[in-house]
Order: C-alpha cells, then sequence, then structure tokens
C-alpha cells in the first residue's frame, strides 16, 4: 500500500497539537527506538557519519549515541508538527542564544547576514524565534515530491514567520543577493549537504566531505558578514520547562564573522573556498560537542559518495 506524504505531513500538521504533549512525545520516541533497532538504512548511514565525527567512540557507544541521534531526529518532527500551536511565549522560553554579540553590529545596523547552518538541533524554532526577536527571516527550502508535500512544508515554514525561496527556481540566488543587500534580514542556509552540486569540498572533522557553496557566495555578492551557526537541544528544567511546555529547548550558537580573504591574486572561486572551510570549522565544533543533534541520514563525506557521479560533478565545477 502507498503511503500518500503529503496526506499524512498535512493530517500530522493538522491534528498533532492537539494531542498531549507527553503521548505525543512518548509515540516519537517508540518511533525512533524502532527504526534504531531495524538498522534502516538511514540509521546506518546516520551511523557512519557519527563514527567520522567521533572517531574515540567504540562501537557500543556509537550504537548508543545514533539511538539518541534518532530520538533527536524525531524530536524535530514532533516539534515540527506542533510548533504552529505554540505561543509566542513558549516559543521564546524554549531558545537560549549564546553568542549574540557576533551579530549584534549588523543587526543592530539594519545590515543583513549570511547564516550557515548544519542540520543541527531544530532549525525551524529558530527561524521562528529570531523573526519577532533578532530580526525578520528569509531562507531557501529544498524541493520536496509530491509538490503537495512542499507547499506543506513552505506554508508550514511561512505561518511561523520565515520567508521561503524554493531551491531549485532559476533567480533563487539573485533573490538572495536582493534581500540581503535591502539589508534587515537574517538568511539562514542549511548548506551541510551540497545538493546542486555546485559546492566547494572542505575538511570537516578531519574528513574531505562536500557542502554548500551558498552562504559564502551570498555573503561576497551582497557583501554581508558570513557567520557560522551551531543548534544544539538542551534539557530545560523548573520554571523555564513549565513556562516551554515541553522538557526540550535549543541554544542557538553564533559564532563569530568569517574573515573576508584578501582580494589580491584570489579567484572568488578561492574566496569562497576558504570562506566556507571557515564556518566549517566553527560548525564542526556543534557537531562534535552535540553530536545526536545533527540529523544527517545522507551521505556527506566524499569517501562516501560514488566515485564515478562525483567525479562527473567535479567536472562540472572545474575541478580536479
Amino acid at each position: 500500500m502507498r503511503i500518500d506524504a503529503a496526506r499524512l505531513y498535512t493530517f500530522a500538521w493538522r491534528h498533532a497539537p492537539k494531542i498531549p504533549e507527553p503521548v505525543l512525545r512518548a509515540a516519537f520516541t517508540v518511533v525512533a527506538d524502532v527504526t534504531w533497532l531495524r538498522r534502516t538504512e538511514g540509521v546506518r548511514r546516520l551511523e557512519a557519519n557519527y563514527a567520522r565525527v567521533r572517531p574515540d567512540l567504540d562501537t557500543p557507544e556509537l550504537r548508543r549515541l545514533t539511538r539518541a541521534g534518532m530520538r533527536s531526529y524525531m524530536r524535530y518532527f514532533r516539534e515540527a508538527f506542533t510548533l504552529q500551536g505554540a505561543t509566542p511565549e513558549q516559543i521564546a522560553a524554549r531558545v537560549r542564544v549564546d553568542g549574540y554579540e557576533n551579530i549584534a553590529g549588523p543587526v543592530g545596523e539594519g545590515q543583513s547576514v549570511s547564516l550557515a547552518l548544519a542540520h543541527l538541533g531544530n532549525w525551524d524554532l529558530a527561524g521562528a524565534y529570531a523573526t519577532p526577536h533578532i530580526a525578520p527571516v528569509l531562507t531557501v527550502a529544498e524541493r520536496l515530491k509530491p509538490e503537495e508535500l512542499f507547499v506543506e512544508f513552505v506554508e508550514f515554514r511561512r505561518s511561523l514567520g520565515i520567508d521561503v525561496l524554493p531551491l531549485g527556481d532559476l533567480d533563487v540566488f539573485r533573490n538572495l543577493v536582493r534581500g540581503a543587500t535591502r539589508g534587515g534580514l537574517l538568511i539562514p542556509l542549511l548548506a551541510d549537504r551540497d545538493l546542486a552540486s555546485t559546492g566547494v569540498e572542505v575538511d570537516l572533522c578531519g574528513h574531505r566531505a562536500r557542502v554548500a557553496a551558498g552562504p559564502a557566495a551570498l555573503a561576497l555578492a551582497a557583501k554581508v558578514p558570513l557567520v557560522p551557526v551551531g543548534i544544539a537541544y538542551e534539557r530545560l528544567t523548573g520554571q523555564g520547562r513549565r513556562a516551554a511546555g515541553t522538557p526540550w529547548g535549543i541554544v542557538i550558537r553564533f559564532y563569530p564573522p568569517v574573515p573576508v580573504p584578501d582580494e589580491s591574486g584570489l579567484r572568488r572561486q578561492d574566496r569562497v573556498a576558504r570562506m566556507t572551510q571557515g564556518w566549517v570549522d566553527a560548525v564542526a565544533r556543534t557537531l562534535q560537542e552535540s553530536t545526536e543533534d545533527w540529523h544527517m541520514l545522507q551521505r556527506v563525506f566524499v569517501d562516501d559518495l560514488d566515485a564515478e557521479r562525483y567525479a562527473r560533478t567535479q567536472a562540472r565545477a572545474g575541478e580536479g
């Protein structure tokens, strides 16, 4: 029997907020544990990615970390399905900001900021918090299939105050630059996967990986700061937990802006590559400190990619 993903997600968004939070939390924990026990392809890939980020762990420790990772991943979906039902006060209580001084200057001057993110924690909750508390958010969303599912995701994010451009549209980068140039925006881009096959090869936790060039390219084109961001879950207790309506919150960690390389003798492509490595080095700290919150069930590291397909990607990019 074929499952209609769009209808399933729509049903969840409409009805999940009506279910008591402890019941929903228990149900999604069961889903995470059963999926982990079945060792699906996604679970095995998650474990392989974690093994590269945390080579210090033995096999039992890695398995436990992967279980925690699946629970974190299902927590993200549970929160996504109920976030529209959260009050502004609850959203504020679920978020703690670290390193705000790294964006305070540009934000205070009405300048836009290009933010480089990985699939860490709950980036939708971060966006819902940022729009009323820091600056309006403009981002890009991967086109999902079927189209109805993509529309649901876009409407969900727009309901949180996040403006969304579809990845793959011809003018998407131009529109990002226009938005950044107008000023007053946070532009977070999930960039730890090279979805457009136009990315940059970097060193990620001691291994070669392919990530997106978008955050650095946008920062250069619009002449705005490039700030790496790490997002991780943290346990809430006492009054904070009661105010949030849930035992989990997130920490948004703004790292110092990535320096812009001197233009002399460097091609734009090389400047983008250097700045991309800069944000990857920063975000890697959160990957290693909160590995279980990295929801990466796809291939990222070069050694895991299909060699022939990757060679074609490099050829198109003029590399190698």
